[in-house]
């Protein structure tokens, strides 16, 4: 199946910021810890934000829970955009975080995909040819979207036939990877990660088949004193950002 439709034109997104006025008087640097499946939307974002306020954005990107022992080990993070709501909870639980910074900014979506047009025909019928060899998803013990796909594959009911086959990457970027190079001939990686791939086929997975991927945001106790940090989530939680993030592959945070 062809991403053509789900193609979008960047340069318009961005020019339609361009007024966007700057939230600071003077620019300062934030370093933010990102969930891997945010990649591109955090880098597109980011482009915005510094090209309205003049503050610069350097993001860290990983798999959540691999991101939030390095928080709580005293990683210089001013902001945490983690892909659950488990780990800022615990963030501001265990002191890492302020109280009260906590925001959804975002909820995924996840897919079956293939690099092969041909491979999937729009359902899950692949995943239950005898002959497939393998099947990607991200670390489900870090990274929920991998946890997402497991619960996929219960519902479904072919986790089991499927265990010995899964090859797991460190996050969804690597499982992504894992996919586009042929390494594995499908795998469960985020909506956002196809939307500029005009190749490939894919199945999106119903809702209803696993956790909604509520992907919350913090500022880190590190980062309290931060105007870069907290101008950055500010401009996150508004409505043109949400707009955005729609574009690239994620429901509204106000969508159940």
């Amino acid at each position: 199946m062809k991403h053509t439709a789900l193609r979008v034109c960047f340069g318009l997104v961005l020019a339609a910021f361009a007024c966007v006025p700057a939230t600071s008087s003077h620019a300062d640097e934030a370093t933010i810890a990102v969930a891997a499946n945010f990649t591109s939307t955090a880098r597109k974002l980011g482009a915005v934000f510094e090209a309205s306020t003049g503050h610069h954005v350097v993001f860290s990107f990983g798999a959540t829970g691999q991101l939030y022992t390095q928080i709580a080990h005293g990683a210089p993070f001013d902001a945490f955009l983690a892909a659950d709501q488990e780990r800022p909870e615990l963030a501001v639980s265990e002191g890492h975080a302020v109280s009260g910074t906590r925001f959804t900014y975002a909820i995924g979506l996840l897919v079956l995909w293939s690099a092969d047009p041909q491979l999937i025909d729009g359902t899950p019928a692949v995943l239950s040819d005898p002959t497939l060899r393998h099947v990607a998803i991200a670390n489900p013990a870090t990274a929920p979207y991998g946890a997402a796909a497991v619960e996929t594959m219960k519902a479904l009911s072919v986790f089991e036939d499927l265990k010995p086959r899964l090859v797991e990457g460190k996050n969804v970027s690597q499982t992504y990877q894992f996919v586009a190079t042929g390494n594995a001939p499908v795998g469960f990686v985020a909506a956002s990660q196809i939307l500029e791939n005009d190749t490939g086929s894919s199945w999106a997975v119903p809702a209803n088949m696993y956790a909604p991927l509520r992907q919350d945001a913090v500022l880190l106790t590190y980062g309290r004193d931060n105007e870069a940090a907290k101008d950055f989530l500010e401009f996150l939680r508004g409505t043109e950002a949400a707009k955005l993030i729609e574009r690239l592959g994620y429901r509204p945070p106000g969508e159940n």
